[in-house]
């Protein structure tokens, strides 16, 4: 049995009034233990948290977002059981700085990771040692802790290493190179190299791993961070399922399996907890990394339909809707509204002060983050006042993107490009450029793509070559 006690809440001093949360700094990480809730203390009605992350997937690959050719029962029901988010928001439109978002709490002007970096052999550039994660602050209030899947924010040996970044316990894969293979020679339970045959398919693996920590962890209150590899490139399935026999490409059968795969497994979860009968005292969030891999033009893009009719415009490595809109649902039974969706913008950065307000947790003590409890609005009412939000990448030319005023998205594609604006209101696909008719908006979106970020050594404003475009998609 979870002792008793009265259900924690953020401290008075770390409320805000439409900004973001600026407690004052924690040094050591020994002061995370410091934070710590005693038993006695801890509620009996803390949640488990439980987020389900998975990579590439578009928001049009599912059916409850309006998907009509890949079958995603699980997620579906989840959505008529939940509320749906539409304008849900990752980090940013590459794994690592989204992923990096989304533990740390800051979005990618001040985030750490602000690009995919490769580290030889193996490994991508670690979270510094004085960055807190979600999963330091939720162990600290006496949370069991795990992620499992796909990390790819550093290796064991690094100050990224999961299990020096508030993790219990690590099984799959920690590079994201290495998790583009499905059937891999090895992967890692926690710092242990595991060797396989190269023929099993490796999110099973880790599907069987998630129900054994489930089980094992059921009585206490839990956060799993299930980074669901599922269905990124290199699009290998064990099965094609019912997608054998369809007139379709190889890579098109591939990725529909995958997407269903990526359904079922989240079925086996959502089964599991309701057997252990903790279903109803679980909130699960469901969300992509970043927008989808495929151009809306290519033979997966068009198939599926992943910009939905041209509602979205871009795909990953841009800043435009389609490659940074999730699709996102979250599920808590007699706590979330069910079959409700809600057009109310939020990022992943608001999933740290959210999970420790639910969590009953203090936030660190020195540590500025940039987002903001939203747990009211998760249960159906509205979300607090903000000024913006903001997005940078640095895959080549530096790209800025800033949402103010409510409606109002800039896009920057590089230090010396125009600044695009576009009305999210009237406009999500953003096809009409409204910069030369609202000087006054470009003037404040300028002075919030300055006033966002933080100058930072590994991630000055450049220009670099232009390529093909890729992910800027097509004002339709």
């Amino acid at each position: 049995m979870r002792p008793s006690g009265p259900p924690g809440l953020l401290e008075p001093r770390l409320a805000f009034a439409g900004r973001a949360i600026h407690p004052a700094p924690m040094k050591p990480l020994f002061a995370l233990a410091c934070l710590a809730l005693s038993a006695a203390a801890a509620a009996a009605d803390r949640p488990n948290i439980i987020f389900i992350l998975c990579d590439d997937l578009a928001q049009g690959d599912l059916g409850c977002y309006g998907q009509k050719l890949i079958k995603t029962p699980n997620l579906d029901r989840m959505a008529a059981e939940g509320t749906r988010f539409p304008q849900l928001y990752s980090g940013t439109s590459v794994c690592a700085p989204s992923r990096s978002s989304l533990m740390t709490g800051l979005h990618t002007g001040h985030c750490p990771i602000r690009a995919n970096r490769e580290i030889k052999p193996e490994g991508q550039k670690p979270l510094p040692d004085e960055t807190v994660t979600v999963a330091q602050i939720l162990k600290s209030a006496g949370y069991a802790t795990a992620c499992l899947g796909k990390w790819g924010m550093g290796m064991f040996e690094t100050t990224g290493s999961p299990l020096k970044k508030g993790f219990d316990h690590f099984y799959g894969y920690n590079c994201q190179r290495h998790a583009h293979s499905y059937f891999p020679k090895y992967l890692w339970n926690d710092e242990q190299r595991v060797e396989l045959d190269g023929k099993t398919y490796a999110p099973e693996l880790i599907q069987q791993d998630v129900e054994g920590w489930v089980r094992a962890n059921a009585e206490r209150p839990f956060f799993l961070f299930y980074a669901i590899t599922l269905p990124h490139g290199k699009f290998e399935i064990d099965e094609l399922g019912s997608y054998a026999d369809e007139p379709w490409t190889d890579l098109q059968k591939s990725y529909a399996a995958m997407v269903t795969r990526l359904d079922s497994d989240a079925g086996r979860l959502f089964a599991l907890l309701k057997e252990l009968e903790i279903d109803d005292n679980t909130l699960v969030i469901f969300s992509g990394d970043n927008g989808a891999s495929f151009d809306p033009e290519s033979e997966v893009g068009r198939l599926f339909d992943q910009d939905m009719g041209g509602k979205l415009r871009g795909y990953k490595r841009a800043l435009y809707e389609g490659a940074l809109r999730q699709a996102g649902i979250v599920r808590w039974p007699g706590k979330v509204p069910a079959g409700a969706v809600s057009e109310e913008p939020w990022a992943f950065w608001d999933f740290l002060p959210t999970a420790a307000s639910l969590a009953g947790a203090t936030l660190p003590e020195g540590h500025t983050f940039d987002g903001l409890d939203i747990s009211a609005l998760l249960m159906g009412d509205k979300e607090p006042q903000r000024e913006s939000f903001y997005w940078e990448l640095h895959e080549g030319t530096s790209l800025q993107a800033v949402r103010f005023d409510g409606h109002w998205k800039a896009v920057k594609n590089g230090p010396g490009a125009k600044i695009e604006l576009y009305d999210l209101s009237v406009d999500p696909a953003e096809a009409n450029d409204l910069a030369a008719t609202h000087p006054d908006k470009v003037k404040t979106a300028a002075a919030l793509m300055a006033s966002s970020r933080t100058e930072h050594p590994d991630w000055p404003l450049v220009e670099k070559p232009k390529g093909k475009g890729k992910g800027k998609g097509k004002a339709k």
